[in-house]
């Protein structure tokens, strides 16, 4: 799989049924990665602030493009059969598919009532899906190490996949963590997904998210945790390509 680069990390060129394409072998293969799925903040500001950060990013099997600003680089770089694979839809697209191999699905994250709003209702819409476990962790710092006994919990249940919901960059620390301690084949870090599929935040319109406009959906419904992140940090992108853009031509 091709990458770009972008500000030093590594974006994977990919789309939901190449992304798909390449989860299944590796879970066929029993090949242990992680997946990280990036919007541009993690990119903009905690891979510059935190080399090591851009280290374990760059360290993952894939790297997904989950803003639309890394489709249209990726595409101005020439890379035509980029799409975002967003992490909502990438978790969609792998219980569907997955139905037909029998994957083994376990679910980390949030709280345990939104774990069973979104168990419920990934079951209403997938009816031979396979959700071997879920947990929803305690509040805890970037890099926390997770008891033993909730590993061996975890490769008890024999996941094939292993879904990550923390939010960026946590959940990127979490997987290049405990790889060594999971059994489990992939590990796929996808954010707030957990949130929009359980219904417990609401979730932009497609043609919002297809035209690049999330970022302003989601500002007006938590402006006081996002106001930062999308407005300083698109800010920050465009100033980082643009410097980057000159020093590439001097």
């Amino acid at each position: 799989m091709n990458t770009f680069n972008v500000l030093g990390v590594k974006v994977s060129v990919t789309n939901l049924d190449l992304a798909w394409q390449q989860i299944a072998s590796w879970v066929d293969s029993r090949t242990k990665t992680y997946v990280c799925v990036l919007p541009l903040s993690p990119i903009v500001e905690d891979s510059q602030q935190d080399p090591q950060y851009c280290k374990i990013v760059n360290e993952a099997g894939m790297a997904t493009p989950d803003g639309m600003p890394l489709v249209w680089l990726g595409k101005w770089r020439g890379y035509r059969d980029i799409e975002r694979t967003y992490g909502p839809d990438l978790l969609l697209k792998i219980c569907e598919e997955g139905q037909k191999k029998g994957l083994r699905h376990y679910f980390y994250g949030t709280t345990p009532q939104t774990n069973q709003l979104l168990a419920d209702n990934l079951k209403k819409r997938f009816a031979d899906l396979n959700i071997v476990g879920v947990y929803a962790p305690p509040f805890r710092e970037k890099g926390a190490v997770e008891s033993q006994e909730v590993i061996q919990s975890i490769n008890a249940c024999r996941p094939d996949i292993l879904w990550i919901g923390l939010g960026a960059p946590k959940q990127d620390y979490w997987m290049h963590l405990h790889r060594p301690r999971l059994d489990v084949p992939v590990m796929i870090g996808v954010g707030a997904a957990f949130d929009f599929i359980a219904g417990t935040k609401p979730q932009a319109p497609a043609w919002i998210r297809q035209n690049g406009m999330e970022w302003l959906f989601r500002l007006c419904c938590e402006p006081k945790r996002l106001w930062r992140r999308y407005l300083v940090t698109n800010t920050k992108f465009f100033y980082y390509l643009i410097t980057n853009q000159l020093s590439r031509s001097s």
